[in-house]
């Protein structure tokens, strides 16, 4: 499995229905505000980096009131 981790920069004004399609898309496990550059950190999961892929530039980018996303792999030593 690979694990990402979504920063996420919203949309003044659209920040709940953004959140509200983020957490509804399949492979999101969890969404959660923070304060900073980033507005919210979303945790994906997927059996692929493809799917990964899949998920992160098919679905969540293209949310209305996703301004901007930079994500980071999680990694093991």
């Amino acid at each position: 499995m690979v694990k990402g981790y979504i920063l996420i920069k919203l949309v003044p004004g659209l920040e709940a229905d953004a959140l509200s399609q983020i957490r509804a898309t399949l492979g999101v496990l969890e969404v959660n505000l923070v304060f900073g550059h980033w507005d919210a950190i979303a945790i994906t999961e997927a059996k692929s980096l493809f799917q990964l892929v899949k998920t992160i530039v098919g679905e969540v980018r293209g949310i209305q009131g996703v301004q901007d996303t930079e994500t980071l792999l999680q990694a093991e030593l």
